[in-house]
C-alpha cells in the first residue's frame, strides 16, 4: 500500500531557506514543495491543495500577507493551515500576521526541531487526519507511520483508499459526513470521482474491518460516520 503523505507547501524566495526547510520536512516523514514567489504558490494551491502552507512575508512579486488574505478569502482554501515563516519579528508584525489569519508565527532565525514541533501541533489541532500518532477506535488501531491497521492486535489487509477513509473516520470519531464532504476530505477537491465511489470503498472497508464492521454507521439519507455506540 502505498504511503499517504502529508504535503507542505513551502513559499519562500531564499534557496538557503528552501534547502534548509525541505530537510527539515523530509526528515520528519513529510513531502514537500517550493513556490518561490505568490503567484507561483497560488497557481500550485489551485492545481493541487497542500495540507499546510510555510509562508514567508517578504516575497518577490507581493506580500505574503496578501497571499494570505487571498487564501483565507477563497471557499476552497479558507481553512488550509498556514505558518508564517519569517524574518519580520517586531511584535506588531506578529500581530498583523495572525489577525490577518495566520495559524502561526515562526521568525527567523528558526530552530529545525522547533518547527518540525509546531507543525505537528498544528495538524493535530487543525487536520487530525494527518497527525502522526496512533489512532484508535475499540479494536482497531491505525499506525499512521506504518500506513498499517491491526484488529485485535491482528495487522489486517486494508486497500489503499479504504486506508485513507478509515484514517479519516478515526480522526473525526461520532461525526455524519456526506459523500462529496468525504470526496472532498479524504480523495481531495481536485479529484474527478463519483460521489457512489464512497458507497463502493465503505463496503470494502467494513469488509476489510470484520466482526469490528458495525463501527461505519450509514446515516440514512445523510452519509456515513464512525461510531462506538
Amino acid at each position: 500500500m502505498a504511503v499517504d503523505k502529508t504535503t507542505i507547501l513551502i513559499v519562500e524566495d531564499e534557496p538557503p531557506i528552501i534547502e534548509l526547510v525541505s530537510f527539515t520536512l523530509k526528515e520528519a516523514g513529510w513531502n514537500c514543495t517550493a513556490a518561490h514567489t505568490a503567484s507561483e504558490a497560488w497557481e500550485f494551491m489551485q492545481m493541487r491543495t497542500p495540507h499546510m502552507v510555510l509562508l514567508d512575508w517578504m516575497l518577490p512579486d507581493q506580500s505574503g500577507l496578501r497571499l494570505l488574505s487571498r487564501i483565507r478569502g477563497d471557499r476552497q482554501l479558507q481553512a488550509l493551515p498556514v505558518i508564517m515563516l519569517t524574518a519580520k519579528s517586531m511584535e506588531e508584525d506578529k500581530i498583523a500576521g495572525l489577525d490577518n489569519g495566520a495559524d502561526d508565527y515562526i521568525t527567523k532565525p528558526f530552530s529545525p526541531r522547533e518547527l518540525t514541533s509546531r507543525i505537528k501541533a498544528l495538524l493535530r489541532r487543525k487536520s487530525p487526519e494527518h497527525a502522526q500518532s496512533p489512532m484508535s477506535a475499540g479494536v482497531v488501531t491505525l499506525d499512521p507511520i506504518s500506513c498499517s491497521v491491526m484488529l485485535n492486535e491482528q495487522k489486517i489487509d486494508i486497500g489503499h483508499a479504504e486506508y485513507k477513509l478509515l484514517k479519516f473516520f478515526m480522526a473525526h470519531p461520532e461525526r455524519v459526513f456526506s459523500r462529496s464532504q468525504l470526496l472532498d476530505k479524504v480523495w481531495g477537491d481536485h479529484v474527478a470521482i463519483e460521489e457512489r465511489t464512497v458507497d463502493v470503498h465503505v463496503l470494502r472497508l467494513r469488509k476489510a474491518l470484520k466482526e469490528a464492521e458495525s463501527m461505519i454507521k450509514t446515516v440514512r439519507s445523510v452519509g456515513y460516520m464512525l461510531s462506538e455506540k
